[in-house]
């Protein structure tokens, strides 16, 4: 005979696997999100000038300096990755000041923001050619931007989480100098509150392809997946409108899940 013991947590079993199947809340996708036992204080830039930086999940957060968690636009990094490098293994705690730089192309896997300062990462160099990937990790709490896109070149993110947020990508709306950049979204969860995915400046010729979208929790589906600017040089940029096309915005509705 089964006890009624072995039942119950047949039971519990049979139920935690299916709200992980659903994404319930709270289950598979809070589990995803690490809890580091070692925080690191940073109290000026570390820089990563060749190779790959593993931060074995520790928790790098600001002092000094870097000590703040505001939106002042001429902090500084806790990370600043030269040209072909990677940073991995990740999590920026809180104060997180700028979070990370990236001076060309580079790489950033499983890095996780736990509370986003001004922004949570910086795509800057100079060359159209240029990629910066993010594959993995998350962010949260980002009152403004997520990823801000300063210098030309395409920027991917994959396999990415994001909660409570403005924007997940930002083409520059009014840097000095200006450029065609290019995003491509694939696979990333946004969970409300949010504003929107991404945002382009149609006059530069920025694209923006989006796939495997999942939206949580917006079931009056405010949250805009491709929004649309006349970038500029001085002052501020103007919304133009949002949704798919052929030219800029490149997805259709069905690349977009509600949940």
């Amino acid at each position: 005979m089964i006890s009624q013991e072995r039942i119950r947590a047949c039971s519990l079993a049979v139920l935690l696997a299916a709200s992980a199947m659903l994404g319930v809340p709270g289950s598979a996708s809070a589990a995803s999100w690490p809890n580091p036992s070692t925080s690191v204080a940073v109290g000026q830039t570390i820089k990563v000038t060749g190779g790959t930086y593993d931060g074995g999940l520790k928790r790098f957060y600001g002092t000094g300096d870097l000590g703040t968690g505001g939106q002042d636009e001429d902090q500084g990094p806790i990370f600043e990755l030269a040209n072909g490098t990677t940073l991995k293994n990740v999590v920026l705690g809180n104060p997180a000041a700028d979070g990370v730089h990236c001076l060309g192309t580079c790489t950033l896997l499983n890095v996780w923001w736990e509370d986003v300062g001004e922004d949570a990462a910086t795509f800057k160099g100079t060359s159209a050619s240029q990629t910066m990937t993010i594959d993995g990790g998350g962010a949260r709490k980002a009152s403004d931007k997520v990823f801000q896109h300063n210098g030309p070149g395409t920027m991917y993110i994959r396999n990415f989480e994001v909660t409570d947020f403005g924007k997940l990508y930002r083409s520059c709306g009014n840097c000095k100098t200006q450029y065609k950049r290019n995003v491509v979204v694939d696979n990333v969860t946004a969970t409300v509150p949010g504003k929107a995915l991404v945002g382009i400046n149609t006059n530069y010729g920025d694209t923006a392809r989006l796939t495997r979208i999942t939206i949580v929790g917006d079931s009056s589906r405010k949250i805009e997946p491709c929004q649309k600017y006349k970038g500029v040089t001085s002052g501020e940029p103007t919304k133009t409108g949002s949704g798919p096309d052929s030219t800029n915005c490149l997805y259709t509705t069905a690349n977009i899940t509600y949940r």
